[in-house]
């Protein structure tokens, strides 16, 4: 048994996961820490409501309110879970983004203005075809390609520069995600999409579902009541599927992971590294359209322009996502959801305590931070040190009888 556990132990994927676990774990840590801290030096709050507060840190996804007595009640939420699985959707999608990038050794910070593109060919479309003469599902399933293929064509972007003139891709990304956002910006200040609902908000781009467009629930709205969840979750769960099937098991993959070993070597190899270069972007690129496309195709969301003279954080918290899930596309899933909780925690803190959410914003920096630093954690699980060369015992050495054949040949007995 403790041979298998050893073995167990030893294998990189064991470590990779006890890795972003141990992260996890310190970073919830430092949160509980500063609640303590925050209740202990604050009169009105004091330990028991800091011991609330830790509490909900760790599992307020589980909390059902208060009862009369004013006590914490916990159980089965149906309506946190949904919610959860609602906003893990496009964290999922761009994880995947970040991490299939990461494969072929590229960094796509440009997730952003792909999710931002996205957004505004998933809306102009569900919004600008009348679903009185074309039917609604046909609707959703152009605005999703369509939201599909304006990520992918604006990731392209980056790609194209960095496989042809050599110009750093985080440089590439960080132009055209402000080129994205101002252009957004600019296309929805002056289109006719505004006023759909209420003439007091003019600058907002009002739900799919006005038009009759939204993603069907799948029976989900069954089984967590009272969420905003929907088919979207199982969509990015088989995208994520179908990316690790892609990048284990195909040859693009492998060519994909070769560039990203070693882009010289490969072309050695006679892999077209320009190709996969700008391919590779293009499918980053797809990924963050379609979380932008499933978030806003859910009918219960509204775009609101002006905030997008910023960048939409959905974007960068991919990044985590897949720092977390060490690229692995199926991890990402699971990495995508705990961040999605966090949220959720935040929520619960400010609705049930006297705290707010930015602990949950400090609990998250904190797992980004030591997520940077995952490969160093895996090392001190590993126990690696620097091994010197064992000495060399030269009279040892000398007393040792030489070989047999090395005799033969020094006294003339070798054969012919």
């Amino acid at each position: 048994m403790r041979e298998k556990l050893s073995t167990l132990y030893g294998k990189d994927g064991t470590k990779a996961v006890l890795s972003s676990l141990i992260s996890i774990l310190i970073g919830m840590t430092v949160g509980s820490v500063i609640i303590l801290l925050v209740g202990l030096g604050n009169k009105s709050l004091g330990l028991s409501s800091a011991w609330e507060g830790i509490r909900l840190v760790f599992g307020g996804i589980f909390s059902t309110g208060r009862n009369a007595a004013g006590t914490l009640t916990w159980g089965f939420n149906p309506q946190n879970i949904g919610n959860m699985l609602f906003r893990a959707t496009p964290l999922i999608l761009t994880g995947l983004s970040v991490s299939v990038a990461f494969k072929t050794g590229l960094f796509n910070i440009g997730a952003p203005g792909q999710y931002l593109m996205g957004t505004a060919a998933t809306l102009i479309i569900a919004l600008g075809i009348p679903s009185d003469q074309v039917p609604a599902g046909l609707i959703w399933v152009l605005a999703f390609l369509g939201g599909c293929l304006a990520g992918a064509l604006w990731g392209c972007i980056p790609g194209l520069v960095k496989a042809f003139l050599n110009i750093n891709e985080v440089l590439a990304c960080i132009m055209t995600n402000w080129i994205a956002a101002n252009l957004v910006t600019w296309v929805f200040d002056g289109s006719n999409y505004r006023n759909l609902v209420e003439n007091t908000k003019s600058g907002y781009i009002y739900k799919t579902s006005y038009n009759g467009v939204q993603t069907p629930k799948l029976g989900l709205d069954k089984l967590f009541p009272g969420s905003q969840i929907n088919g979207g979750i199982l969509i990015a769960i088989l995208l994520a599927v179908l990316v690790y099937i892609l990048m284990t098991k195909t040859t693009l993959g492998y060519e994909l992971k070769a560039c990203g070993s070693n882009r010289h070597a490969a072309r050695y190899a006679g892999i077209n590294d320009k190709r996969n270069i700008v391919l590779s972007m293009a499918i980053a690129g797809c990924l963050a359209g379609a979380a932008a496309s499933l978030y806003y195709l859910s009918g219960n969301t509204e775009f609101f322009w002006s905030t997008y003279q910023s960048l939409p954080a959905i974007g960068f918290n991919g990044i985590p996502v897949a720092l977390l899930a060490v690229n692995n596309p199926i991890a990402v899933i699971f990495t995508g959801c705990f961040m999605s909780m966090l949220d959720i925690v935040g929520l619960q803190l400010t609705n049930l305590t006297a705290y707010n959410e930015y602990i949950t914003d400090v609990i998250i920096a904190a797992i980004v931070y030591l997520s940077a630093f995952s490969l160093v954690i895996r090392m001190l699980l590993s126990g690696r040190r620097k091994k010197r060369p064992a000495a060399v015992d030269v009279k040892a050495a000398d007393k040792e009888p030489a070989p047999p054949d090395a005799e033969k040949v020094e006294k003339g007995g070798g054969e012919a």
